[in-house]
């Protein structure tokens, strides 16, 4: 069975994210920023895509700082990421592969995440 990893990039403008299953990227969204969205709003998608699937799913949360992150509620004040029965999250360092913009139109960092950010 194919892993389900959930990468998320919050930014001043944009959270993007990227669902994978296996090598097949399933959703692929560009939502509002974390500075606009109801507090319950990421930990809520990461427990219906559980659901959906039928499978615990591995979340890899990649921001520039510390704010983006503490507001998807993803995540503690320590940088620690939150862990449910339904997902698991992991919270990169900024600077780390995949971390960085590739451009605006392009999901390539995500996909990195996806392939690489759990190990």
């Amino acid at each position: 069975m194919d892993d389900l990893i959930l990468s998320l990039k919050p930014t001043f403008s944009e959270t993007r994210l990227l669902l994978c299953r296996g090598q097949d990227e399933v959703l692929k969204a560009r939502l509002p920023p974390p500075s606009q969205i109801h507090p319950r709003a990421a930990p809520t998608l990461c427990e219906a895509l559980a659901l959906w699937f039928q499978r615990p799913l591995c979340v890899v949360l990649a921001a520039a700082d510390g704010d983006s992150t503490s507001a998807l509620s993803l995540s503690d004040g320590f940088g620690f990421g939150a862990r449910t029965v339904h997902y698991a999250v992991r919270v990169l360092e900024p600077g780390r592969r995949g971390h960085r913009l590739a451009g605006l139109g392009s999901f390539a960092d995500l996909r990195q995440l996806c392939l690489g950010g759990i190990r």
